[in-house]
């Protein structure tokens, strides 16, 4: 059974806990990272993203506020956070959650397909958020970044790029991934790793959040590729998540030596915000699979 987290702050129901504020900041966030002509109102649009910034950094500052007691207190020389960091990996909020040895071993194939439909839909786009969280940053970290970008895009090669490889599961599927039948707490984990990211102010959390996702990631993937393969699919149809199953063992070791302890070297200050972050993102991950399990039953 999973470890349940939860600090002081998560006792209270929060006026962010909801599908209307989670999909509003959804299309907010689709509508301001795709790309787009110039339009005649981009003075009202600017009056609009200034509402929708400070509601951002209420939610934003209220998921850390949560965390903040426990990211307080950790080691801030490289090799004993990072030590604290890959802890994480089993004590952390989330982590080992019964839904997934069920999704390998009992989901039937109506089941897994909302699951993969949640998950789809709340993808954030992880190669742009490491696009974006390299920015400024640090040589040697920002070339680890460069390094995960480019595996994330395939190495150059189109059929090996990870986004459109999750697009062609979904047709596969024959599922229609949209933020409107969306959870709100999937839509909360993605809007997360946006706000993170688009907001400077958190490019250390960013940093965290990316970090612990390829540390946590392998065994998830590793149990919903199961439950494909268990369902039929075949070797090439669940790429996807047998590819996460192993490549990010790699790409987190070495987000954790070439990102981590070089940042923290630098600046043990910046221990406590990656250590935000990455809580940040175990907690909404953590919400959103017991909303899940709800949803199932169990």
């Amino acid at each position: 059974m999973a470890t349940r987290f939860m600090d002081v702050g998560e006792q209270r129901r929060s006026q962010f806990s909801n599908a209307p504020f989670q999909r509003s900041l959804a299309h907010w966030n689709r509508q301001r990272l795709t790309p787009a002509a110039p339009r005649d109102d981009w003075s009202a649009q600017i009056d609009r993203d200034a509402k929708m910034l400070r509601l951002e950094g209420a939610f934003l500052q209220e998921l850390c506020s949560d965390v903040a007691v426990r990211a307080a207190n950790i080691p801030t020389d490289p090799e004993g956070f990072v030590a604290w960091f890959e802890a994480l990996n089993e004590s952390g909020p989330g982590q080992n959650d019964p839904l997934f040895p069920w999704i390998a071993e009992a989901a039937t194939r109506d089941q897994l397909l909302w699951f993969f439909t949640q998950e789809a839909a709340g993808e954030a786009g992880f190669d742009d958020i490491v696009a974006i969280t390299q920015v400024k940053m640090p040589a040697i970290p920002k070339m680890e970044m460069a390094n995960n970008y480019w595996d994330e895009m395939g190495r150059g090669q189109l059929a090996g790029m990870h986004g459109p490889m999750l697009d062609a599961l979904a047709e596969t599927l024959g599922v229609s991934p949209s933020i409107d039948d969306t959870v709100w707490e999937s839509l909360a984990l993605a809007n997360t790793f946006t706000g993170f990211a688009m907001n400077r102010r958190y490019a250390w959390h960013s940093v965290g959040l990316l970090g612990i996702t390829e540390l946590t990631a392998p065994w998830r993937s590793a149990h919903v590729a199961k439950g494909l393969k268990r369902l039929g699919l075949s070797e090439r149809e669940r790429r996807y998540f047998a590819l996460h199953a192993h490549i990010d063992v790699k790409h987190s070791k070495d987000w954790n030596e070439q990102v981590l302890k070089p940042l923290i070297a630098e600046d043990p200050s910046r221990a406590r915000w990656i250590a935000e972050g990455a809580l940040a993102r175990l907690v909404c991950a953590q919400r959103a699979f017991e909303r899940y399990r709800r949803e199932f039953g169990f």
